[in-house]
C-alpha cells in the first residue's frame, strides 16, 4: 500500500479566514490549495495501518481538551530562512501543547521547523517582493480573536490540495 502524505491543522473563524485571503489572493501562489490555517503538525506520510493509530491518538487528545481562544495582533516574517509573511498567533500554551503531542508516538516525529504559530499570508515572493509585502503589513494593527474548538487531519490530493480526511472536536462527545 501506498503511503499517504497527512497533514493536522486548525482552521479558524470564516472571519479570520477572510482577513487571511484578502491577502493571500495577492500574494500567496498556493492560495487554491489549502484554506487559511494554522499548522499543527507537518506533513507526513502514513500507510493505511499507521493513520489509524494517529486517528486514535488525535481522538483521544481532542477528548482531554477544552475550547481555547487564540488572539492574533500583527504579522511577522520568517525572513532571511524564508520570504514567508504572516499573521502572527500569540503564544499559547494550548497551541503548543498540541504541537508537542503531535510530535510524540504514534505520530512520526520529526519537526522540520520550531513550532511557530501563524496563518501564512504570502510566500514564495521575490525578495524586493517580499520587503514591500512585509514593510507595508507589519505597520499595520489587527485584533483578531477566535475561539478553537478543533483539528483537522487533512491528506493532500495528487493535484497539491488539501482536504479533510478527519475532524476532532474538543472534549468527550
Amino acid at each position: 500500500m501506498t503511503p499517504v502524505t497527512y497533514g493536522i491543522a486548525i482552521f479558524p473563524s470564516k472571519h479570520i479566514q477572510d482577513v487571511a485571503n484578502s491577502y493571500r489572493m495577492r500574494y500567496d501562489p498556493r492560495y487554491s490549495l489549502i484554506p487559511p490555517h494554522i499548522t499543527l503538525k507537518e506533513h507526513f506520510q502514513a500507510t493505511e495501518g499507521e493513520i489509524k493509530q494517529v486517528e486514535d491518538a488525535c481522538q483521544k487528545l481532542a477528548d482531554e481538551m477544552d475550547p481555547f481562544d487564540i488572539e492574533i495582533n500583527r504579522v511577522s516574517s520568517f525572513s532571511p530562512i524564508t520570504h514567508t509573511v504572516y499573521l502572527k498567533v500569540e503564544d499559547n500554551e494550548e497551541l503548543t501543547y498540541l504541537s508537542n503531542k503531535m510530535h510524540e508516538e504514534p505520530f512520526p516525529q520529526e519537526r522540520a521547523h520550531k513550532f511557530v504559530p501563524h496563518i501564512t499570508i504570502s510566500q514564495d515572493l521575490s525578495e524586493d517582493e517580499h520587503s514591500d509585502v512585509y514593510g507595508s503589513l507589519r505597520l499595520s494593527q489587527f485584533d483578531l480573536k477566535d475561539t478553537v474548538d478543533r483539528f483537522q487531519l487533512l491528506y493532500q490530493l495528487d493535484d497539491g490540495s488539501w482536504t479533510v480526511h478527519e475532524t476532532f472536536k474538543f472534549g468527550k462527545e
